[in-house]
């Protein structure tokens, strides 16, 4: 009896012994080819895609999905999580997200998490990358866990993980000229002239835009183009945009776009969806805003 004892007893020390060198094997070839996930005892986050819904002058709205897998022998869960975000590693956001993650072992889930960029935090380092010749990006994610329970004494997991992604340039909107034509006083079509700065290495098409003109701070036209607009790949594209003046609110500021164009001033307040099927996904149905000023003085000196 005792001698059978002792052979099942052999036998685990082996298997406790042969998991053991596969687990340090294993962790050892994926630390040396550099592989992410090259710690087993921790939850792997994966960045499955990147959306922005929304960019404006002031701030662009994206969203990131993170795909987290438990190799763990038990599941996990964890009351929030803390992250930042990098973009070239340049901290752009650091936020919770506060919704419970659980995790049975061997399973795996998809998260949303919102990120909001501050316009000119991105700009400074698109400038950064821009100067230095750089055409794509690194996404990187540090992710915590704060755990309910304890697992193999930690209270926490970090995780970082890294995506190099082609950079994405916001297109600018020039405006060119805002002819009124002949004013009367019915309704009057105004030809809006702009050009779109696309910086970008992929083509994309701008549809259902959607303006309006103020001039000395009283709105006096606006306009919709319904059909989509192609916006060439790193090129600046000219684009006549069709506007309806107001006549009764047109006639009000006449004697400043007559006598007085270098103290008065406009805005043009822009939004359109963005459309791009066969470049770059993340921003394909996203929204755009832009907000257009000046005095109409700079637009009488670009006709020159």
């Amino acid at each position: 009896m005792k001698k059978g004892w002792l052979i099942v007893g052999l036998l685990l020390l082996i298997g406790f012994a042969g998991a053991y060198i596969w687990y340090k094997n294993t962790t050892d070839k994926r630390a040396i080819s550099g592989d992410p996930h090259d710690n087993t005892l921790k939850p792997r986050l994966e960045l499955s895609r990147m959306n922005i819904n929304d960019m404006s002058d002031e701030a662009i709205n994206m969203t990131m999905e993170l795909l987290i897998d438990n190799p763990l022998p038990v599941g996990f869960k964890a009351h929030q999580m803390d992250y930042t975000v990098y973009i070239a590693n340049t901290p752009v956001i650091k936020d919770t997200y506060k919704k419970t993650i659980e995790l049975k072992s061997g399973d795996s889930t998809l998260i949303t998490l919102p990120v909001k960029v501050m316009a000119k935090t991105l700009t400074d380092v698109l400038k950064t990358l821009e100067r230095k010749g750089i055409d794509s990006t690194t996404y990187k994610v540090q992710a915590s866990f704060a755990l309910d329970v304890p697992i193999v004494g930690e209270k926490t997991f970090a995780v970082t993980i890294e995506r190099k992604l082609p950079t994405f340039y916001i297109p600018q909107i020039k405006i060119e000229d805002i002819d009124f034509g002949p004013l009367g006083l019915k309704r009057t079509d105004v030809a809006t002239k702009v050009n779109i700065v696309n910086k970008n290495k992929f083509a994309f098409s701008m549809a259902d835009a959607r303006y309006t003109v103020s001039i000395d701070g009283k709105e006096i036209a606006d306009g919709h183009q319904p059909d989509p607009v192609f916006i060439k790949a790193q090129a600046t594209t000219p684009v006549i945009f069709p506007v309806t003046a107001r006549p009764g609110k047109t006639l009000s500021v006449l004697p400043k776009l007559l006598f007085d164009k270098k103290g008065t001033p406009y805005r043009v307040n822009f939004s359109c969806k963005l459309i791009d099927k066969k470049g770059n996904m993340a921003i394909d149905d996203s929204k755009f805003a832009a907000v257009i000023k000046g005095t109409l003085d700079d637009l009488r000196k670009l006709k020159k």
